[in-house]
């Protein structure tokens, strides 16, 4: 199976990260399994590119962490979309459509 190249993609792993939040808050390991799913295995994001993305996401206010207890008794760091990282995620939406608008023209059909 054809997986996306990791450059592709780069651009937008922000707002497939802020998409998963959107719901409820969630941890790393969830939120790659969920992208893995969503994907259907065409997008596989690594670990650093996931944590990356949290510690930029959250730096620039989009996103805030906490710890809880998971059911194991483990302690989770989990993430929660603000509402600056709601407006930032409409935004990026857009741009896509932009994006995807003007590539379009340069993709044989």
């Amino acid at each position: 199976m054809q997986q996306i190249s990791s450059d592709v993609i780069r651009g937008y792993n922000d707002t497939i990260i802020l998409f998963l939040l959107r719901k409820e808050p969630s941890y790393g390991y969830e939120i790659s399994k969920n992208i893995r799913a969503m994907s259907e295995d065409k997008y596989l994001i690594k670990e650093t590119t996931l944590y990356s993305a949290f510690t930029r996401l959250e730096k620039n206010g989009f996103i805030i962490s906490f710890s809880r207890e998971a059911d194991n008794g483990k302690r989770r760091t989990y993430y929660q979309i603000t509402d600056s990282g709601q407006k930032y995620y409409q935004e990026k939406c857009e741009e896509w459509q932009l994006t995807k608008d003007v590539i379009e023209r340069f993709i044989s059909q």
